[in-house]
């Protein structure tokens, strides 16, 4: 797994096991897309699939350019691709799936399932490859018990973790409707709500966390990690490493699963240092 990017400015996550290699989200630029896939040694054109989450800009902006000149299947639920597939110039190879139904993807057998926000049809992903399981959640305004279901048993998650409460109350850039809007049950998840969710989902075989769309003003990735981290510690959940994924930059390459029991982190070409993600 490594993330391009996760933020209000564009969010996109990286899979591969074996040879396929799946797209999670395609919201940067297409030419950000490409310049961080190939920073982190995939070639664009290699892409297996792109999985949607829905349908909003910092999620599926890519799509159209990254496709003028690729053929590269785009797995979305009926009303995402509704919303998408009438401004797109690119011919997409859609492939629908339907909410709460899992369905297989060469070596993956991917679960979408169903998340509050303010989108069309909005779903989170599982995905799972012979005994390894990977889960994500972004855009989320609330927790299910749909989503404690789905989540548990994993050895990897990506977690929205997109603001500290105190820091949204203090924040002076936004109107108080916005701020409720955050903080909605169809907004996104604080830094308490997603420690709180992972510590319940959590289990021996996870070892990995990657918070997301961290907010650029009202977060920041000491605070995010350090209140994730506490309540991971009270739950028993002390060996999982927690990191933040960025905006500007990618991660670098974390493995996991049957035979990586633990961090394996690969240079990017000496772009950028390993201290740099904390």
């Amino acid at each position: 797994m490594a993330v391009l990017g996760s933020g209000s400015g564009g969010n996109a996550t990286l899979l591969e096991c074996g040879k396929t290699r799946l797209l999670v989200d395609a919201g940067l630029s297409a030419k950000q897309l490409t310049q961080r896939l190939e920073l982190l040694g995939v070639d664009p054109d290699s892409l297996t699939g792109i999985l949607l989450t829905h349908e909003h800009s910092d999620h599926a902006r890519g799509v159209d350019v990254l496709l003028r000149k690729r053929s590269i299947p785009v797995y979305a639920n009926a009303m995402t691709k509704e919303a998408l597939q009438w401004g797109m110039k690119s011919q997409v190879q859609w492939k629908v799936f339907h909410t709460g139904q899992d369905f297989e993807l060469e070596q993956f057998t991917i679960h979408p399932f169903p998340i509050p926000h303010d989108a069309a049809e909005p779903v989170g992903f599982t995905l799972t490859a012979a005994t390894t399981k990977f889960g994500l959640v972004t855009d989320v305004g609330y927790i299910t018990q749909a989503m404690r279901v789905h989540l548990r048993d994993a050895d990897a998650l990506f977690v929205e973790s997109n603001y500290d409460e105190a820091l949204l109350e203090a924040d002076t850039k936004r109107p108080w409707s916005t701020k409720q809007r955050i903080a909605s049950r169809h907004g996104h998840l604080s830094n308490t709500q997603a420690g709180e969710l992972i510590a319940d989902v959590g289990c021996e075989r996870l070892v990995h966390i990657v918070l997301g769309h961290l907010s650029g003003d009202c977060n920041c990735p000491k605070v995010a990690t350090q209140t994730v981290s506490a309540l991971l510690q009270s739950g028993g959940l002390d060996q999982v490493n927690v990191f933040c994924a960025k905006q500007d930059a990618p991660t670098e390459w974390v493995e996991f699963g049957e035979s990586q029991p633990r961090a394996v982190f690969e240079g990017l070409a000496g772009e950028f240092k390993q201290e740099e993600l904390f």
